[in-house]
Order: C-alpha cells, then sequence, then structure tokens
C-alpha cells in the first residue's frame, strides 16, 4: 500500500472541505432560479415600490431596523445577479434583459423615493441618510464578498438564510432612497454620492457573480453562427470591462485615501499633539494631500512645525502639505472668529442628536404627566365599571411606584372604587381581573370601600 505524504493529505483534505460541486444545484435549475428574479413586474414591481417606500421611512426616521426591514424585501438583486450570470455564460440577450429591468427598477426607485421626500414634511437629513452619501473602500468590499456569497448560495442545494444577509450587507435599496432624498432637496451632493455607492455595490455584485459562474464553470451559451458568437463574446468582454475596469480604478483610488488618512492621523496623532495646546480640529484631504490642523492655546512654534514636518516621510506622507492654524496666534480677529464658528459648528452638529433625544424624553414624560394628572381615566372607568354594578358611586385610577423591601422599584396601578353595599368576592375578583384587561397589565392594587 503506498503511504500517502502529508503534503498530498493537506491537499486532499482542503480539496474536499472547499469543493462546491458535492451541494451545488443542477446548472439549470441555478439560471432558472436567478431568471425568475430578473424581471420587473406585477408582484415584483410593487413589492420594490413598497421596500423603498420603507426604507424612505427609515431614513426619514433614522430607524435601523426599519432600513433592514426594506433591505430584506427588496427584490434588486434579481437583475444585477442576471447581468453577472449573462456575462459568465456569454448570453448577450440576458445580459440585455437584466440590464433593461435594472434600469426599470432603478428609475422607479428614485421616483417613488422622491414623490415620498416630496411629501414628507420631515427633511432632515439624519446619520442612517448622511451614511450613504460617501462611500468607502469597505462598500467595494462588501459587495465584492456579498455577491460571492450571493452566487454561492443560490448555486447551493440549500440555500439558508444567505441571500437575506447579502441584502442586508450590500444595502441596494437605501442608497437610491437617499438619491431620492438629494433630488427632493435639491442637493446634488447627497444625490451623485449615493448613486455613487449605489454603482460600485451594483458591479461589484455583477463582477462577484461573474467570476463565481466562470468559477464553477457553467455551461456558456453558443450561437449557431460562429461569426455571431464572437460578435456576442466580443460587445461581452468589451462591457464586463467597461464596467470592470473603472470600478477597479475606484477601489484603488479607495483604498490609497483610506491609507493616507489613516497615516495621516496617525501623524497627527503622535507628532502635532504638542504641549499646552489642543486640537480642536483637522481636516484631511487625501487628494490635495493636505493635511490641515487647528490649534487653540499656547502659540506653536515654526520650529516645532519643522520638526513635526520633518518626520512626514516615516508616516508615508511623502510631499504633502501641512497647513497649522492657531485660534489666538498674533491675536488675529478673523482666525479667532472663523475658529469660534467652526467649534460652533461641531458643537450644533455633534449635539443635535442628544437634542432630539432629549425632546423625545421630554415628550415621553410629558405624556406620563397627563396620564397621571388627568382625571379622564378615573371617569372613562367609572362609567364602564357601572355598567354592570349599579353599586359602584365613586372611582380613582391612578399609575404609581411600588417599592419593596429589598429596595426594588415596579409600577402598578392603583384602583380605589367606592360601593353603596360591599360587593361578593367572586364580584371582587372579576372587578379585579377587568381591570387587569382594562388596563393591559397584570400590576393592578384594588381597593374597595363603602
Amino acid at each position: 500500500m503506498k503511504e500517502t505524504k502529508p503534503s498530498e493529505f493537506l491537499v486532499s483534505f482542503l480539496k474536499d472541505r472547499f469543493n462546491l460541486d458535492k451541494e451545488r444545484s443542477d446548472f439549470e435549475e441555478i439560471m432558472n432560479a436567478i431568471k425568475k428574479g430578473i424581471y420587473f413586474r406585477g408582484t415584483n414591481l410593487w413589492v420594490l415600490i413598497f421596500a423603498v417606500f420603507i426604507a424612505s421611512i427609515g431614513l426619514n426616521m433614522n430607524s435601523t431596523a426599519v432600513i433592514i426591514g426594506a433591505m430584506l424585501i427588496s427584490p434588486l438583486m434579481g437583475p444585477i445577479m442576471g447581468i453577472g450570470l449573462g456575462a459568465g455564460i456569454n448570453d448577450f440577450r440576458l445580459m440585455k434583459t437584466s440590464f433593461i429591468n435594472f434600469l426599470v427598477a432603478v428609475v422607479i426607485s428614485l421616483i417613488a423615493s422622491l414623490l415620498y421626500f416630496l411629501l414628507t414634511p420631515l427633511n432632515e437629513a439624519h446619520s442612517e441618510l448622511l451614511a450613504r452619501t460617501t462611500p468607502t473602500v469597505f462598500d467595494v468590499f462588501i459587495a465584492l464578498f456579498g455577491g460571492l456569497a450571493g452566487i454561492i448560495a443560490v448555486s447551493s442545494k440549500e440555500k439558508g438564510n444567505v441571500i437575506p444577509g447579502v441584502a442586508i450587507a450590500t444595502a441596494l435599496i437605501p442608497p437610491l432612497c437617499t438619491a431620492g432624498y438629494g433630488l427632493a432637496v435639491g442637493n446634488f451632493y447627497y444625490f451623485f454620492g449615493a448613486l455613487y455607492l449605489f454603482f460600485i455595490n451594483s458591479v461589484f455584485i455583477c463582477v462577484a457573480t461573474f467570476l463565481m459562474v466562470r468559477f464553477l464553470k457553467f455551461p456558456l451559451h453558443h450561437y449557431q453562427d460562429t461569426a455571431t458568437e464572437k460578435k456576442v463574446r466580443l460587445w461581452i468582454i468589451t462591457i464586463v470591462m467597461l464596467a470592470f475596469l473603472p470600478s477597479v480604478y475606484i477601489a484603488v483610488i479607495m483604498v490609497q485615501r483610506n491609507i493616507y488618512e489613516n497615516n495621516a492621523n496617525k501623524f497627527i496623532n503622535k507628532e502635532m499633539a504638542f504641549p499646552d495646546n489642543m486640537i480642536i480640529k483637522k481636516n484631511i484631504d487625501a487628494t490635495k494631500r493636505l493635511i490641515s490642523v487647528f490649534y487653540i492655546g499656547k502659540e506653536v512654534t515654526p520650529q516645532m512645525i519643522l520638526s513635526a514636518k520633518n518626520k512626514l516621510p516615516e508616516y508615508h506622507l511623502l510631499n504633502s502639505v501641512v497647513n497649522v492654524k492657531q485660534g489666538l496666534k498674533d491675536n488675529s480677529t478673523a482666525d479667532l472668529s472663523t475658529m469660534k464658528s467652526q467649534i460652533v459648528q461641531e458643537l450644533f452638529l455633534k449635539n443635535e442628536e442628544l437634542v432630539q433625544q432629549q425632546k423625545n424624553t421630554i415628550e415621553g414624560l410629558q405624556n406620563e404627566i397627563k396620564i397621571y394628572s388627568s382625571p379622564e381615566l378615573s371617569k372613562a372607568i367609572l362609567k364602564e365599571a357601572s355598567a354592570f354594578n349599579p353599586e359602584i358611586v365613586e372611582a380613582s385610577v391612578t399609575k404609581s411606584l411600588l417599592v419593596t423591601e429589598k429596595n426594588e422599584i415596579d409600577t402598578l396601578y392603583l384602583a380605589y372604587l367606592r360601593f353603596k353595599r360591599l360587593p361578593a368576592w367572586n364580584q371582587r375578583n372579576k372587578l379585579e381581573n377587568w381591570l387587569k384587561e382594562r388596563l393591559k397589565t397584570k400590576h393592578v392594587k384594588l381597593v374597595i370601600e363603602k
């Protein structure tokens, strides 16, 4: 018996573990599953519109949970994977059909979100909405790996819960809704930034689908005419390259920008932190290779700045320009005024959400006070209880705090009822159970008096 080498065993083990063929469905079944989600008419179209409205409301409310719900029901992944599949199997007609349906879905989504944000009285841009206007390199990787996971899941006999997860991770609906918001408020920075994020997600899902279709060796589409087949193949290669190359360029630019920003932040934190000074603002422009630092406090001397600049190469920041501004330098009124304006603006932005939370808390407390002080509940209870027991002449229902001997605090409703004649025990039990149902709580204390 031939002895197996450790290297051969390792290769065999890894092949067995990472083999996708054992769990893969039939190619025809996989392609039919993807094709079903391509078309936007009837059910798919209405589901898309409702998903857009839900996502728009979620962005308006700044509710992550609502936005996730919209992403789960959105059918936008269908035509995007259809384009990738068509490119992967040389089916130009499938690519064309998928692309047309994709454009239809995008236009309808933009119109639906535009209508919502034009009609809603709430136009404030919350953090969930602003997060969809500035793509990062992480969005590229999420779309790429999400697309790979999606096509593998579709190809598997056991689909599992991967597709909903991919829909959430790649976030296709929220950027479209944000673009609609940008159109509604006339902010084209939001519009183009959100569309840019949507474009990145869509392209890299297509690219991931194309790569996995080729890796799994899906059967290629063949034409009867060899010349036609070559022409179609050339068209597909051209389209794939036109979509793929710019997206790769975008990804490279994003990676370089992120690296530059990380290095610049390290440089500022280690080399630009001077004693008796406080950095109140910093701006990093990777495109212009410009680092701006705003100080307040003791004057930063030119020698200190030069010493810090000499260390730029250590942080891979060659040819960077370091711009230092000091709020109190030379008693400059203009600089001081600018600093004050920037500080106030930052404080406003940081505390905006906190103020809104405080408003919500105050409104909640005011409602609680109304519940405690309003006689309306007691009047309603007296009227309803008297209907089946005319002996009741007085009623008082208030929400109270209960403190136990262990210093535990709980809430309960204290219900006081006065009767002409004291009711029997079974009547008391019925009243208590009715009050629990009426007040929708088990924590009710009933006090009865004649």
